[in-house]
């Protein structure tokens, strides 16, 4: 099982280009099962979890033809091609490795009229449940039955029909497999209290490019008009996000100064505003910004995840490393997952001074990490660690660094340009 050896202690000095966001790829991915059309995307990340979905619609008869190389932006390109539904059958041997699986179910049910889809897995990081999918396909016709440890899901004589969807809680899974299904239903459908995250906008551009009727995208409302058939599109998934965030932190944590390109500082508003006020400057460019925490005594700021546009609870790891070595306490508040601090007793290892109460970590920043051996828990503990090994002194060893290859590509030579002295060891 690989490793990540890291000797910490200096500044990352440099550029880094950011790939496509992991989780709008593996929402639009799908997409391709409402076509007989082929769907081709550009700026396609190169990663574990890609290569999973990539299997699964294979899985329903979509053909997949990769151009991935050492570029990106249009050069990294994926044609997904589902000429014809061969499966209706999503198994567990797969749906097992990533829980963003489950999203085959609304396609399926919307064009094949049935899908049999196992109960999803992913990182161990709370229950998450999909009753809210179920509920919202119920909305709209289907006949969900769970047995065995799948879903079942039946469209009525004629397919789904539009309805109103009111989502009691704001779910990105569940308002992507609606917004996916609405697409062909018949009549308008309008889904309340939906996800606003850029990931949502992002799938909805993309169904919008193969002949949906979609208003009101960005917003907690959409509406949809369901149309009798989609066609061939091409769509370039957005910058990632969080692994912009991850990349931005790393600079900031070594109290460094990188420059992020082919990104949006426009995606992650609230991480930036909570990075200036421990004291980083970040600069914003027309293909980016930069991150500058050179000589900079960097303070404590409490944070409180959200749904978005609020603090990402996928950058709450990561932010915790970085608080770890402020000046100062600070407090972390996890509100999307429950068990979401399992990464707190790997990073006390490495000297990290942090006390749980419920919800809530307090942290008090020391100057320094030492190194340590530790235990990657999930894919955003394995990049925490990361970062906390590239902040301490003398070498960290990351185990099971594979949770970092379903979301983090070509993390060590990317920080290695940088400056970093990181290696991975193969046993």
């Amino acid at each position: 099982m690989d490793r990540i050896s890291i000797t910490g202690g200096g500044p990352l000095l440099g550029d880094i280009t950011i790939g496509g966001a992991k989780n709008a790829a593996l929402a639009v991915m799908p997409a391709c099962l409402l076509t007989d059309a082929p769907l081709t995307l550009t700026n396609v990340p190169r990663l574990a979890d890609i290569e999973s979905m990539t299997s699964l619609l294979g899985q329903h008869g979509a053909a997949a033809d990769a151009s991935f190389g050492n570029g990106s932006g249009e050069s990294r390109r994926l044609v997904l091609h589902a000429r014809t539904i061969a499966s209706d059958t999503a198994p567990y041997d797969i749906v097992r490795k990533m829980r963003a699986s489950v999203l085959v179910l609304g396609p399926l049910l919307a064009r094949h009229g049935h899908a049999r889809v196992s109960l999803p897995g992913g990182c161990a990081i709370g229950t998450r449940p999909v009753d809210l999918h179920l509920k919202a396909l119920e909305a709209l016709g289907a006949r969900i039955e769970l047995q065995g440890g799948y879903i079942e899901a039946t469209a009525p004589p004629g397919g789904l029909v539009g309805a109103e969807i009111v989502f009691p809680t704001v779910t990105v899974g569940g308002t992507e497999n609606a917004l996916m299904a609405a697409t062909l239903a018949r009549g308008e459908t309008v889904i309340e209290n939906a996800a606003r995250e850029p990931e949502i906008a992002d799938l909805a551009a993309c169904l919008t490019a193969m002949g949906a009727r979609i208003e009101g995208i960005g917003t907690n409302t959409l509406r949809v008009t369901g149309v009798p058939a989609l066609h061939a599109a091409t769509h370039a998934i957005l910058p990632d996000r969080i692994e912009t965030g991850t990349y931005a932190l790393a600079a900031a944590i070594t109290r460094g100064c990188v420059r992020l390109r082919n990104t949006r500082a426009d995606l992650l508003h609230a991480v930036i505003e909570a990075l200036e006020e421990t004291g980083a400057t970040v600069t914003r460019h027309d293909d980016g910004f930069m991150v500058d925490a050179r000589d900079r005594a960097l303070v404590g700021v409490d944070v409180m995840t959200k749904p978005y546009p609020g603090f990402p609870t996928d950058m709450q790891a990561q932010w915790m490393a970085l608080m770890a070595t402020a000046e100062g306490a600070s407090m972390i508040t996890e509100s999307i997952f429950e068990n979401r601090f399992m990464h707190v007793p790997e990073l006390a290892r490495m000297g990290a001074d942090i006390n749980i109460h419920g919800g809530s970590a307090i942290v008090r920043g020391r100057s320094r990490l030492s190194g340590a051996e530790v235990m990657a828990t999930d894919l955003r503990a394995s990049v925490c660690l990361v970062l906390a090994g590239l902040a301490a002194e003398g070498e960290t060893t990351i185990n099971r660094v594979y949770h970092l290859d379903r979301g983090y590509e070509t993390v060590e030579e990317k920080l290695a340009a940088c400056g970093a002295t990181i290696a991975r060891l193969r046993d």
